[in-house]
């Protein structure tokens, strides 16, 4: 007998709790019963502001094999994972958005995925029922992730992941901060399987995901697991000085051979200004690589439990 724990991040998600556990009821838990096999699921309010954490208690109520947990404040939906994954005790573990995206029946592929060995699982979105906006900008930062970061980052990525006891230990090791989840799974190098799905349009609520939230998370990626930040600022600079090696031996010889001196101080002001403008993109990104050390050194929580709820 297996034991799958269901680790579910809640975020303003009113409205929308009671329907999924009676969709995963139905989809998912039941057959997991019936085939021998246990369950656990894990809800870790991520600083909630409605009325999900009362919500959140009804269903513990319903069923016994729930646990809940309150963060103190709005971490991110990554730290709640690590909060669900930290306290779970099955001998592998999903993530299940509360947004009702998902079809329940993924537990179920994932699981069976597991079974066959894998020790991570991923949930690959075939497609989109969403607006062809929202649509061109996911895609568009996954096309990044994979081309900057991580070759082996799914085409539309993944948000949905199974991870083995093993993987998830790994994963809990690692204790770095401020770095974003898909990225730690992926170089974790463990044998990974992936089953498709289409995520569904949103019917209940409204995202939470704001572009200042995915900048964040896309900026984490990038300078801690690429090399692309830094690099660019010594690409720049090599590039500003040819171009200024090339203006400086083309003045030269113009005024050797042709006698004709520099009028005005036009291209000087230019040049000026685009070095000043790379010297701040400079100091922002390494700035950025120190404001991340220094994070990592005051050592602070990834997350911080208020209130816990277990039978």
């Amino acid at each position: 007998m297996a034991k799958l724990s269901i680790i579910i991040p809640v975020y303003y998600n009113e409205g929308e709790l009671l329907p999924l556990y009676k969709d995963m009821k139905e989809k998912a838990l039941e057959p997991i019963l019936a085939q021998g096999d246990d369950y656990e699921i894990i809800m870790v309010d991520d600083g909630s502001g409605d009325n999900s954490w009362n919500e959140m208690q009804q269903l513990f109520e319903q069923d016994d094999r729930i646990t809940l947990f309150h963060l103190s404040r709005n971490f991110g939906e990554h730290p709640a994972i690590l909060c669900g994954l930290e306290h779970c005790t099955g001998d592998c573990a999903i993530n299940k958005a509360a947004d009702l995206q998902e079809p329940s029946e993924l537990i179920l592929d994932m699981f069976a995925k597991w079974k066959e060995g894998y020790k991570v699982v991923l949930a690959t979105r075939a497609g989109r029922e969403e607006g062809r906006v929202q649509q061109f900008f996911a895609n568009f930062y996954y096309n990044c992730a994979r081309r900057l970061a991580f070759p082996n980052m799914p085409d539309k990525g993944f948000n949905i992941e199974l991870l083995d006891r093993r993987a998830i230990n790994v994963l809990l090791s690692m204790d770095e901060t401020n770095a974003a989840l898909e990225g730690q799974i992926l170089s974790l190098g463990f044998r990974t399987a992936s089953v498709p799905y289409i995520r569904r349009a949103r019917e209940i609520g409204k995202s939470r995901w704001t572009l200042k939230k995915k900048i964040k998370c896309f900026m984490d990626m990038m300078f801690v697991n690429s090399g692309l930040p830094i690099n660019f600022v010594g690409y720049t600079g090599g590039l500003i000085f040819l171009i200024s090696l090339v203006m400086i031996i083309y003045y030269i010889i113009k005024w050797i051979v042709i006698g004709e001196t520099v009028a005005g101080w036009t291209s000087l002001f230019i040049l000026i200004l685009f070095s000043l403008g790379v010297v701040m993109i400079s100091l922002c990104v390494i700035g950025n690589y120190i404001w991340r050390s220094f994070e990592a050194i005051k050592k602070k929580p990834v997350f911080i439990v208020e209130d816990e709820v277990r039978h």
